[in-house]
């Protein structure tokens, strides 16, 4: 007996030659039907033995392609047709959306391997691909996804690869971004009145970075500033032309070889090194480490990567030395994607310059991962993993767009019971951030074709995702900023959980007024009660303090009754306005405590970028240290307010090494969070406890807490698919706003 079925999967299902593996699905079955492409979905419908398509349904889920990820959202029998072979049909453009944007990929074994034989016809191509490899959402103009909606369309194809791309047996089947050295995009190389095109281009680069000049080099979903890793002074030309002194630059290595002759790689380390993302990851020197100190000053640890572009396999090939690899922008902005703009801002930073024709649809960062209690947690969202999406455990009432924080942008769109969080964007105090934060908007919107029918933002007035916002037209919604960190955890490890949730940053506007940052939060998503906070203290300057950690030191001392100099003439005049109130807003976060702490032990008085005291204090941290019971008392309203005095005093104490103390205060911090728990857990009941913010990017903090709440009893929870910065508060942002509009 024959019947005939139709299958709706969905998923990723697009961009990872699902269509072409359908197709020898069926032939291996003996079937006939067809298979298309539609809006974000693939439809298969085939007839044959009841038996033979139930092995065939079976062999979609378990013999998929690697990249993709499908589920059969629907399977019913469907009257018979008569197909008398299978066929794969053009894309439709119409009905249901159910998008799922694939993300970019890096260079697969298959295509390497041609690209590095003599004989191949794509032999030393930049821009070899086929359906497992290549770029995804920085070429996507519009879904489907299919040549012509890519910014590969003003490529024709030539005949050998119009041969494949037509070929259901072939690898580069559909594989939208195909190309060859005879009908693709090709390298070009500027430096001065140089202009070289092709393999010319590509021996140009090689010989400007093996002089220790600094290159831009087009990628996929941006340029890089290259240069070679081991020259020092390549280095710091690098950091003084792009005026940054101390950040932490990434480093681009050849192989899992070479990493591991500088770094300490962990197994859970090398697993994110070579996973298809090919996220930066953050690892600790090792003994042997030969990389010069400027790469990193003052930190231990470097942000590696393995090449993931065949630009970048014939580069590291050609040299054999680590290349720096970071993003070519201006501080904090996105990284730039147009060859004009990166000559014109970049050109008194880079020595030349590295383009290619395939043009890039929108900016995607590189993705930075760092390894935290044994497991690999996201920190910056970008290539590779972004767009996340992720399944809500309600349904959204209706479209809802969260606009983010102000610092380390990103975006959600949220719709049914579908979440999507785009690549980082930046920092939003430069024009070109907020042209990048509309445009992802726009084209988020348009490319899984959704409107958003409401807005929902930080409650900070002044964020300019707050003030884009207003301006929209659409009904908003504000969120407090460390509701919008405990929801984004929650939506991860629990919605369904009764959460204590320490939400530990820089600062952020709370309920009261005040710049929160050291909240201990009860409830779950939709209703959260602050239940504890870091002793407030009031920071001289305001914003300034951010980047000048002695103010916040200044402000705890004071608030402490302790005297001690700082770094300014007029001290005097500024204590006598710290004591009047002026310009010197309240503020319990521990962003600003570690910052005062690392002031006090002598790292630093002016930081260059965000969080780099929190970040030398932990560097400084080592060996045996006994922890400060930091005081517990109940204010008027029955919270419980941690005194953090006697650490301050500890702080100070000279006679005691340097890392003695700092490690002390992480303890002491860290214990502070399982009394918390303990002394809460007595008055209300919770499931399990959470940490996130900022602060608990800090390795050593986050592991010293959850083994701390775990040896008593407590199940603990850090953020890991989702950023604990504020690059995830957009997700909680959706999730306050869904759960309280539903």
């Amino acid at each position: 007996m024959i019947e005939a079925r139709r299958w709706l999967l969905t998923g990723r299902v697009q961009g990872v030659g699902f269509r072409p593996f359908v197709f020898l699905m069926a032939q291996r079955f003996d079937l006939k039907g067809v298979v298309q492409n539609q809006l974000g979905q693939v439809m298969v419908e085939a007839e044959g033995e009841p038996a033979t398509l139930d092995a065939f349904s079976a062999a979609l889920m378990s013999d998929a392609p690697p990249l993709s990820h499908p589920h059969i959202a629907n399977l019913a029998t469907i009257p018979l047709f008569g197909f008398t072979a299978f066929e794969i049909l053009d894309s439709a453009s119409a009905g249901e959306t159910h998008i799922h944007v694939p993300p970019d990929l890096y260079l697969c074994a298959d295509c390497q391997r041609e690209m590095e034989t003599p004989q191949d016809r794509r032999y030393r191509y930049p821009f070899i691909n086929c359906t497992q490899c290549g770029p995804r959402y920085t070429l996507i103009a519009r879904m489907p996804y299919d040549r012509v909606n890519t910014t590969m369309a003003g490529f024709d194809l030539c005949e050998a690869c119009r041969d494949e791309y037509e070929d259901p047996t072939s690898r580069r089947f559909h594989a939208e971004p195909i190309a060859c050295p005879q009908c693709g995009p090709q390298l070009a190389f500027v430096a001065g009145d140089v202009r070289l095109q092709r393999e010319a281009a590509l021996d140009a680069c090689i010989a400007a970075l093996r002089r220790g000049e600094i290159v831009a080099v087009k990628g996929i979903g941006g340029y890089h500033l290259m240069c070679d890793a081991r020259n020092a002074d390549s280095i710091a030309r690098l950091r003084a032309r792009k005026h940054r002194p101390h950040k932490a630059l990434a480093v681009m290595f050849k192989d899992m070889a070479a990493v591991r002759a500088e770094l300490d790689v962990s197994a859970q380390a090398a697993t994110a090194l070579c996973d298809a993302a090919r996220p930066i990851v953050l690892l600790p020197r090792s003994p042997a480490c030969s990389l010069p100190e400027g790469i990193a000053p003052g930190l231990n640890e470097v942000g590696a990567m393995l090449p993931y572009t065949p630009l970048h396999h014939l580069l590291l090939a050609a040299l054999d030395t680590p290349l720096l690899a970071t993003s070519a922008n201006l501080s904090g902005e996105p990284v730039l994607t147009e060859g004009a703009e990166v000559e014109a801002r970049l050109c008194n930073v880079a020595d030349a310059f590295l383009h290619h024709d395939r043009p890039i649809a929108r900016p995607a960062d590189d993705s930075v991962l760092r390894i935290i209690a044994g497991q690999s947690r996201l920190i910056r969202p970008g290539r590779g993993i972004a767009p996340i999406e992720i399944e809500l455990p309600f349904e959204m009432p209706q479209p809802t767009l969260a606009v983010g924080g102000h610092m380390k942008n990103t975006i959600a769109l949220g719709w049914c019971t579908r979440a999507v969080l785009t690549p980082h964007i930046g920092d939003m105090d430069a024009p070109r951030s907020i042209a990048v934060f509309e445009q992802v908007i726009a084209d988020m919107q348009q490319l899984y074709g959704v409107n958003a029918e409401t807005i929902v933002c930080d409650a900070h007035p002044h964020y300019a995702s707050s003030r884009w916002a207003a301006k929209q037209g659409l009904p908003v919604q504000t969120v407090w900023h460390h509701h919008a960190h405990a929801a984004a955890l929650a939506l991860e490890h629990g919605a369904d959980k009764t959460w204590l949730t320490f939400a530990w940053d820089g600062v952020g506007l709370g309920e009261d007024g005040t710049l929160w940052g050291g909240e201990t939060l009860h409830g779950r998503i939709g209703d959260w009660r602050r239940a504890a906070y870091l002793r407030p203290f009031r920071l001289p300057g305001g914003n300034k303090a951010a980047r000048e950690p002695w103010r916040s030191a200044a402000g705890l001392c004071w608030e402490a009754g302790m005297d001690r100099s700082f770094p300014v003439d007029d001290i005097t005049l500024l204590h006598t306005v710290w004591q009047r109130g002026i310009n010197t807003p309240y503020t319990s976060a521990a962003g600003r405590l570690f910052d005062g702490a690392a002031h006090l032990l002598g790292l630093l008085d002016h930081a260059s970028y965000e969080g780099q005291g929190g970040m030398l204090l932990e560097q400084c941290a080592t060996g045996e240290a006994a922890d400060i019971v930091l005081p517990l008392h109940e204010d008027a309203k029955g919270m419980l307010v941690i005194d953090w005095q006697p650490l301050i005093a500890a702080m100070s104490r000279k006679e005691i090494p340097l890392e003695t103390r700092a490690m002390q205060f992480h303890r002491s911090l860290a214990h502070s969070i399982v009394m918390q728990a303990q002394r809460l857990h007595t008055q209300q009941a919770f499931d399990a406890v959470g940490l996130t913010g900022g602060v608990f990017q800090n390795k050593l903090l986050a592991e010293l807490a959850l083994e701390g709440l775990h040896e008593a009893g407590f199940a603990a929870y850090l953020p890991q698919q989702i950023p604990c910065n504020d690059g995830g508060i957009a997700l909680g942002q959706l999730m306050e706003a869904g759960v309280k509009n539903g």
